[in-house]
């Protein structure tokens, strides 16, 4: 959805330029979600649709070793870099890969955001897959300003309504339980005494604000957009 929201304002400032489109995926799920989404969008005859279901990692790999690294004009990483493995050489390899004025769009959760404050408190606590790190804005632009890398760096302030995780057997709460912690299961599995405190601080003015009987947890994200 946001990718075809990305080529409307690329077509409405290019009107009949060619575009290529080319989409790195791991997830065959979430490909066969956007090629039907393209089948039922208007408006799409100028624009070259290619899905690669391989990470980021592999399609690095895979283009080093044709040798001929194909530039590109706009690369966009969408709540993605939690879930490289080397996040800096990934950043450098994609970086590598622009075109002179060209930009790439990053997404992830603010450094100011209660995210950055759960994750290091609760962190070490909790069960997580390996493929999944903590990073936040403040990280990704520590490593390009050691890269030497330009950017810009947007904040956008956003809440997410966590008040059903305080209703004992809510099924939406443990689905938030599960997003919050990076844990399947955690209202059921996770010690009652770590629970307990970490829903203790969900409610403190440090990670959330309380509004209208809703208590609606610090989300804010940022979008940092690196030069070439």
């Amino acid at each position: 959805e946001i990718d075809l929201h990305i080529l409307s304002k690329v077509q409405a400032q290019y009107p009949g330029v060619s575009i290529n489109n080319e989409v790195v995926e791991p997830s065959a799920e979430q490909i066969t979600k956007y090629k039907e989404l393209v089948a039922k969008t208007s408006n799409l005859e100028n624009i070259k649709f290619t899905w690669h279901k391989e990470t980021s990692s592999e399609y690095q790999n895979r283009m080093m070793e044709k040798k001929e690294l194909q530039k590109w004009d706009f690369i966009h990483m969408i709540q993605m870099l939690y879930y490289v493995k080397d996040i800096p050489a990934t950043l450098k390899f994609f970086h590598s890969l622009l075109a002179t004025s060209a930009k790439i769009l990053i997404t992830v959760v603010s450094g100011t955001s209660s995210w950055n404050k759960l994750w290091k408190k609760y962190g070490s606590h909790l069960h997580r897959d390996e493929l999944c790190q903590y990073v936040t804005s403040s990280d990704l632009m520590q490593m390009l300003d050691k890269m030497g890398i330009k950017y810009e760096c947007y904040d956008l302030l956003s809440t997410m309504d966590i008040s059903d995780c305080f209703i004992d057997g809510n099924e939406n709460g443990d689905l938030l339980w599960d997003f919050l912690t990076e844990t399947c299961n955690f209202s059921t599995t996770a010690p009652p005494d770590l629970k307990a405190e970490i829903m203790k601080d969900l409610q403190e003015p440090e990670f959330s604000v309380k509004k209208e009987g809703k208590v609606l947890f610090n989300n804010s994200l940022s979008f940092i957009v690196v030069e070439a």
